[in-house]
């Protein structure tokens, strides 16, 4: 059975019994500190004070390093992770609870945030919030005045992972860029994905700005529960039209960024790329999170972070990926 995994020392003694009886709805009263690191369960703020609630009987827990030197060679990457959702099983794991920056792959948090507090055909209009001078920085083009929906828009900054509609999708849904970051931070902690704090909805660098390749997972658990985002991480082209401020209609195409889509690269025979997230930046490295499944429909989320280069991040992926048994 999968139960809570890391707890803080002063409620682990307290804990344990109840742990060894099961999972489930167990209240647990415990001291709780926000700033410990307690990424396996989840507290739950419509209890009363000090309460915590087991969540991880539905979840692959990790406890540390699971790694098959001779079958995965993972030298080069900070951090990965193989999870078997169908089964809740961690088939490999290395830092997996270590903070590393996500680059890209916070839009996914960013599209649930966006799903859950926003409506697909409400318009957006873009302000001048949009702006990025980030040297590098992936955009779609976006200019102040463009009007779109945000369907479009998260087909935009999923596909092609465009800062600018990160923006203009988080200060139209909630108001402002720094209304819709505390809806992901509130969001991230109610998942028990409490080893991630994140300071904007596009993943840019920020030394505020982290997560750990086992939060990525309880994310991208989540997600793949809107159908919204696993049609859009499956896309490889996306064209559409939209608004200038004069009203006068914009084309744009978007290729999709993961290789593995794009055909650049192969998975294993035996498995079935669906779709996922890209993420590069200086600070962050090489980093991707995908989604996929076997020949038999079971479904896995595998996530790389900090590989030092695009060649080796894919050579790592594929290798983890073929940890799934034919």
């Amino acid at each position: 059975m999968k139960c809570i995994n890391k707890l803080t020392a002063a409620a682990s003694a307290l804990i344990l019994a109840l742990v060894l009886a099961g999972c489930g709805n167990v209240s647990y009263e415990i001291p709780y500190n926000p700033d410990s690191d307690i990424s396996s369960f989840n507290v739950i703020s419509r209890q009363k004070p000090g309460t915590a609630q087991a969540f991880a009987s539905d979840l692959g827990i990790v406890t540390g390093n699971l790694m098959d030197d001779e079958q995965v060679d993972m030298s080069q990457a900070g951090a990965a992770l193989l999870v078997d959702v169908g089964h809740d099983e961690v088939m490999y794991a290395k830092n997996a609870l270590e903070r590393m920056y996500p680059a890209s792959i916070t839009k996914i948090m960013t599209a649930i945030v966006a799903l859950k507090y926003g409506s697909l055909d409400s318009m957006m209009t873009a302000t001048d919030a949009i702006v990025i001078t980030e040297p590098g920085a992936q955009l779609a083009g976006l200019k102040v005045g463009d009007r779109m929906t945000l369907n479009q828009g998260l087909h935009i900054m999923l596909v092609s992972s465009a800062n600018d509609a990160a923006l203009m999708i988080a200060e139209n849904v909630a108001g402002s860029v720094e209304a819709f970051v505390d809806l992901m931070n509130k969001e991230a902690l109610s998942l028990g994905a409490t080893n991630t704090h994140f300071a904007n909805p596009h993943g840019l660098t920020d030394e505020t700005h982290y997560t750990t390749a086992y939060d990525l997972y309880l994310i991208m658990n989540e997600a793949i529960k809107y159908e919204q985002i696993q049609e859009i991480i499956r896309t490889t082209e996306y064209q559409t039209a939209y608004h200038d401020k004069n009203g006068e209609e914009k084309s744009i195409t978007v290729k999709t960024t993961n290789r593995i889509l794009n055909g650049t690269y192969q998975a294993p025979s035996q498995v079935t790329v669906i779709g996922g997230k890209t993420g590069t930046t200086n600070a962050a490295g090489h980093c991707l999170l995908l989604l996929s499944r076997d020949t038999e429909g079971t479904l896995y989320i595998s996530v790389i972070l900090r590989s030092t280069s695009k060649d080796v991040l894919y050579a790592e992926m594929i290798d983890l990926l073929d940890e799934i048994e034919k």
